[in-house]
């Protein structure tokens, strides 16, 4: 545990991820980072999320990937990080808006996402990863939406440490179609335009995601095994937030437009 001198509090990695898990379970807000003394660390980050997905009671089914700020890259030593995604988060997309909940007080986003379905286990001990050798490991590319959402509204501007440690700060992850003949097709040819009710606010796709959706899986792929947790057959890799990430509310609708392979509409509504 790390101290802070400042208030004589210590870092407390299971106190902050039993009261993340029991706000997420409420659907309430916290006031603050719990406890007041924040991750300092990518490793202290992920000492917390570790332990929420183990008092979390739901199947981890997947992880999200994103990006470290670059201000922040060279003094935690990551280009990336992991967030966990879990069962009863995963929705299929259907013609009405897929409803998905927004915390009052707290922090809720969506991401238009290029998502890899794993074709087969991962080897546990591998940690280090190319592109190349990632695209081997993929079953299906398919179109999506991130939910990004924590019970803490400050969340990103915190910092990555505090980003990993609520769950990467995901909340739920929206499956539409898979991309045939993905592998034939250049990245610059599969585009993302993100509205929210109605009005544009990103455009991007998965050129936009740096070294492409497979440079994300290879990172992912190393940092879930050096965690003890490899990627398994049939999980969920979303790569990146191609267009951006954006703020939703309550009431809001998101469209994300992924041109010639189609459209996810979904909704926000009240968390209960």
């Amino acid at each position: 545990m790390t101290v802070s001198e400042a208030e004589g509090e210590v870092f407390a990695p299971a106190s902050i991820a039993a009261q993340f898990v029991q706000a997420r379970l409420e659907g309430v807000s916290v006031p603050g980072y719990p406890g007041g003394v924040l991750p300092q660390t990518m490793a202290q980050g992920y000492a917390v999320q570790d332990l929420a997905i183990d008092l979390w009671p739901d199947e981890l089914v997947g992880w999200k990937v994103g990006l470290v700020p670059p201000q922040h890259q060279q003094r935690l030593g990551a280009e990336r990080l992991a967030g966990c995604i879990f069962k009863t988060k995963v929705w299929q997309a259907g013609e009405a808006p897929t409803p998905f909940r927004a915390i009052a007080g707290g922090f809720t986003a969506v991401e238009a996402e290029f998502v890899i379905r794993l074709g087969r286990d991962a080897p546990a001990g591998k940690t280090g990863w190319t592109a190349e050798e990632a695209a081997d490991y993929v079953g299906e590319l398919l179109v999506g939406v991130e939910i990004a959402g924590s019970p803490l509204a400050v969340i990103n501007q915190l910092g990555p440490p505090i980003v990993a440690s609520d769950f990467g700060n995901n909340d739920g992850q929206i499956l539409s179609t898979a991309i045939e003949n993905w592998r034939d097709i250049a990245w610059e040819d599969m585009p993302a335009e993100t509205f929210i009710n109605g009005v544009s606010v990103g455009r991007g796709g998965a050129a936009a995601i740096p070294g492409s959706p497979l440079a994300a899986l290879a990172f992912l792929l190393g940092h879930v095994a050096a965690r003890g947790r490899p990627l398994k057959k049939g999980m969920l890799v979303t790569t990146g937030a191609s267009t951006g990430i954006h703020d939703i509310a309550a009431g809001d609708k998101a469209r994300v437009d992924f041109g010639p392979f189609g459209i996810v509409d979904c909704v926000a509504v009240p968390a209960r």
